[in-house]
């Protein structure tokens, strides 16, 4: 609550590969997306400017509990394993994991039986929410680590792989992008989750402040307008 507003600066730990929340163009370096919007708006709250740290989803919480930024953002998950070492604000949304694939095939895998069969491959990025998701649950299908998060669904349009299972907010997305692909059922999704924005733990002044704001953005529209500008809705 001091420091930022004395260095001027709130640094933000983010990925950069998970549009509609956050994405580093990687011809310009800029960064955009609906969590990137929000952290220019909380940078200006507190007299500061926001600098992006990139990270991976891997390295997110180990970043913030070193004290190499001062809040990760960009549609991190809220989970009891994380949540043991950081705080976490109050959430943005609801969310949950759901397919997405080719729209020619959106009837084969409704549900996780139909898809956890020999001969689906499925695509997964490393280290989050997704691949943890993916190995729990899956048992005969094939399971493949693609490492660019950004280039990821392009692998299923082209044929070299079936299923990814990912946020419902992120299958909406992708499939307004890429017409070849469909979110399969995203107003029902497999689990339920909240996205949030990470805290270092132990750090109560700064967790209030950030739940203040972020119930504010969310109660007076400004977190809608900011996702309806990405998500079309």
């Amino acid at each position: 609550m001091d420091t930022v507003p004395r260095r001027g600066v709130l640094r933000v730990c983010t990925t950069g590969d998970y549009r509609p929340f956050t994405y580093r163009d990687p011809g310009t370096g800029a960064y955009s997306g609906v969590d990137i919007a929000m952290a220019r708006d909380l940078a200006k709250s507190l007299d500061a400017t926001p600098r992006y740290v990139p990270t991976t989803w891997a390295a997110l919480v180990g970043d913030l509990s070193a004290g190499r930024c001062d809040i990760g953002m960009g549609g991190v998950s809220i989970t009891l394993a994380r949540a043991r070492a950081v705080y976490f604000s109050e959430p943005t949304r609801t969310d949950g994991k759901t397919p997405i694939v080719r729209c020619a095939d959106k009837d084969r895998y409704q549900t996780l039986e139909q898809i956890d069969r020999p001969g689906t491959r499925v695509i997964v990025n490393p280290g989050g929410t997704n691949e943890q998701f993916a190995r729990t649950h899956l048992k005969r299908a094939t399971v493949t680590v693609h490492p660019d998060n950004t280039t990821i669904f392009d692998e299923i349009v082209a044929g070299r792989a079936d299923v990814m299972m990912t946020d419902a907010s992120e299958t909406r997305y992708q499939a307004r992008i890429h017409p070849e692909l469909c979110a399969v059922h995203p107003d029902r999704p497999f689990t339920f989750s909240e996205k949030a924005y990470a805290l270092p733990r132990g750090d109560d002044a700064f967790l209030a402040y950030v739940n203040q704001w972020v119930h504010l953005a969310t109660h007076d529209g400004t977190y809608r307008k900011y996702e309806s500008a990405w998500m079309g809705k």
